[in-house]
């Protein structure tokens, strides 16, 4: 969709620029009768989603006499019309009342949710009773009836832990889930704020008080790292750490949903640019070249039970990168439930029989593996049917599986297929720089889109602008889904790191205050996310001094240059450098790695690891500020790590590194205050510009 600059009212913000002709409501705002039956969020987006002040009424109902039907009923009806809470296909989203909307919590059902629990607890004489939020594999983003967390607090937040005693409730969780849990959390629940001045580190620091207590946890849902630091601090307190039989939260949850049937399919060598059979046979060359291990205290000899004779995978985006299937198990990815064991004569995929099709069931043949059924991993482990020799596991496999094998049978090593898995080969590379093409042009028409409706006085709530982007995005060649749960945020809204907006409480988009968007796409050749903060009026110069120190923030990680061996949180200083000249600091790491059509945010490749950078790197970029109650800024963008030239060969040949970045989305200049910017960075704004808008036209 390309064509000349437009001159109209809104390219003075920044993205008038022109992303093309103007393209009637039924090109924009309409899905195709193919997109409507395949995708269910067509049905939810075929009718225009806004409505258009300072407009007599007849031309709006001429226009859109479905919505104006709405109004008419909204502003005459004798009493409120009940806001639509539930799943439906209407399209009406009551702009009229957005702000003071609420869906109602019944406060009796979550009372009762831990009344059942602490009956659970008391036959097992517990005094705590620990509910992490990940699944058994360890992965963030759960499935439906993998929720606990959610189902016994009523807090959707992907990052917490609950600790549940006979007569208290307490959540823990990060600064970017405050907000929203103070407002989920029902009665009989305490919010313990990790991180804040006065308040623990994290859980298992405030544990302290459970001194010779009894103390219970699902093994399979914290990792076996976590469980030796809880299991030392248990027995520093001299309380009793149990693992009861059945996760007691299961126990409760009678409405349970069932788990997914989704298939599951093959990644074509196209996407991954490595075979299965050849990553496995690397993985196998690495547990041969692993060392035996024996206990310190043995005098014995080495013999055979104490080589490394193969490794267990639990980690979801590790077993559908190592055989190159793909699934939809977990909504914003693309993998699926299943098991690994990988030994030296031997594979086995431990998977739910539904998804082995014929062409499945061939392949997992054809690539030297077998298959049993997903619950089979347990016998498996208790039986030791891999014969003699210890298991490799990595620090983060969930803890059950630990107590399955006894200490003698496995030894915990460095994750290898993670370091695998992050360095992008040239078609991963390449994949990527297609999809956030795709994704950049989708993300840079919907901002022309919303402009312009904006600044034709229409009214767009931050959950109808999440159902335009995604329309966008839907049309975009290899689309799966969305990367995550879209960020579309105005007014004080954008001072919360995770604000997701509802139908039901959704804000109008402000002129007068930036918004912020952090989304991304799911593509079968790569995964993207890009988070930027515009502004569709007039700024305040506090708004653009932040402005501006967050985009020198990304500025200094996009544009640096540095040895080999540098780890991604020796380059942070360079971000919060910038912020620092005014007494601010980053809230939100300054960078996340991305996986080739797996998941985002979940990597050991964070700018809180000391983990060396190399080429093929691909890492988030995305400093921000949060001013509390008023707004916020962040700006996203994604990078690989490449080499680079440089006039002068101090560091030999090709030895120095730099980064490429992915995103082709421009920054907006509306909140730039240019004179706080040194030249270099100035030259760096101008080609960002030029970049952007080159590769839209093209």
């Amino acid at each position: 969709m390309t064509g000349t600059k437009r001159s109209t009212p809104s390219s003075k913000w920044g993205y008038g620029w022109g992303v093309g002709k103007k393209q009637s409501e039924k090109e924009m705002g309409m899905a195709s009768e193919t997109e409507k039956e395949q995708s269910p969020v067509a049905s939810q987006t075929n009718l225009p989603l806004y409505n258009k002040t300072q407009q007599s009424k007849s031309t709006f109902a001429s226009k859109f006499p479905q919505r104006a039907q709405d109004t008419h009923q909204i502003r005459h009806a004798q009493l409120p019309r009940r806001p639509l809470v539930g799943p439906n296909n209407s399209t009406s989203t009551l702009v009229g009342s957005a702000l003071d909307r609420k869906a109602e919590v019944d406060p009796i059902k979550g009372a009762d949710k831990l009344k059942k629990l602490r009956e659970h607890m008391a036959t097992r004489n517990l005094a705590y009773y620990i509910v992490p939020s990940e699944n058994v594999h360890g992965s963030e983003y759960v499935s439906e009836n993998e929720k606990r967390l959610e189902f016994i607090s009523g807090f959707t937040g992907i990052v917490g832990q609950a600790i549940v005693t006979m007569i208290s409730a307490y959540l823990f969780t990060d600064s970017r889930y405050w907000l929203q849990a103070q407002e989920q959390l029902g009665a009989g629940w305490t919010l313990i704020k990790v991180g804040a001045a006065g308040q623990p580190r994290d859980y298992i620091e405030w544990l302290e008080r459970t001194k010779g207590d009894k103390l219970g946890i699902d093994a399979r849902l914290i990792s076996h790292d976590k469980a030796v630091l809880l299991i030392k601090k248990m027995l520093s307190l001299k309380s009793n750490l149990v693992y009861p039989s059945q996760n007691l939260i299961d126990l409760i949850w009678d409405s349970k949903p069932a788990k997914s049937k989704a298939p599951i399919y093959i990644q074509p060598y196209e996407f991954t640019g490595m075979e299965a059979t050849e990553k496995l046979r690397k993985l196998q060359e690495w547990i041969r070249q692993q060392p035996a291990s024996m206990s310190a205290h043995s005098k014995a000899s080495l013999n055979l039970s104490d080589m490394q004779v193969g490794t267990l995978i639990s980690a979801l985006p590790s077993i559908a990168y190592l055989l190159n299937l793909r699934g939809m198990d977990i909504p914003y990815s693309s993998v699926f439930h299943a098991y690994l064991f990988v030994g030296l004569d031997k594979i086995i995929i431990f998977i739910d029989y539904n998804k082995v099709t014929n062409e499945i069931r061939e392949y997992i043949k054809s690539i030297g593996a077998q298959y049993q059924n997903y619950y089979e991993i347990w016998s498996f482990l208790k039986q030791r049917s891999w014969g003699e020799g210890k298991l490799l596991i990595t620090p983060q496999t969930p803890y059950g599986i630990s107590l399955m094998l006894a200490p003698d049978r496995y030894a915990v090593a460095p994750d290898f297929v993670q370091t695998m898995l992050s360095v992008k080969n040239k078609k991963e590379i390449d994949g990527l720089r297609k999809a956030c093409l795709r994704d950049g042009v989708a993300y840079v028409r919907f901002l022309a889109w919303l402009e312009e409706k904006l600044h034709q006085h229409y009214e767009i709530t931050e959950f109808e602008a999440v159902l335009r982007l995604a329309e966008f995005r839907r049309r975009n060649k290899n689309f799966i889904s969305h990367t995550y749960k879209c960020i579309s945020a105005t007014g004080p809204n954008t001072a919360l790191l995770s604000y997701k907006p509802k139908k039901t409480t959704a804000r109008m988009i402000e002129r007068d205050t930036p918004y912020l968007n952090d989304s991304g796409g799911l593509y079968k050749d790569g995964t993207c996310g890009v988070a930027r903060t515009v502004h569709f009026g007039r700024p305040i110069s506090e708004q653009c001094e932040v402005f501006t120190r967050v985009l020198q923030a990304h500025i200094a990680i996009d544009s640096a240059v540095f040895p080999e061996g540098i780890s991604v949180n020796q380059l942070d200083i360079l971000a919060h450098k910038a912020m620092w000249k005014d007494g601010f600091d980053i809230m939100r790491g300054s960078g996340q790695e991305f996986r080739p059509f797996l998941t985002v945010h979940e990597s050991p490749q964070t700018f809180s690891s000391n983990n060396p950078l190399v080429p093929g790197h691909v890492v988030i970029n995305e400093p921000g500020f949060y001013n509390e109650g008023r707004w916020g800024v962040r700006i996203e963008s994604a990078l690989i790590v490449r080499r680079v030239e440089t006039k002068k060969r101090d560091f030999g040949d090709d030895s120095l590194l730099g980064f490429e970045r992915l995103t082709c989305v421009l920054i907006q200049t509306q909140m730039v205050k240019t004179s706080m910017l040194a030249r270099e960075e100035k030259q760096w704004l101008k080609l960002d510009q030029r970049f952007s808008i080159l590769v839209f036209n093209t």
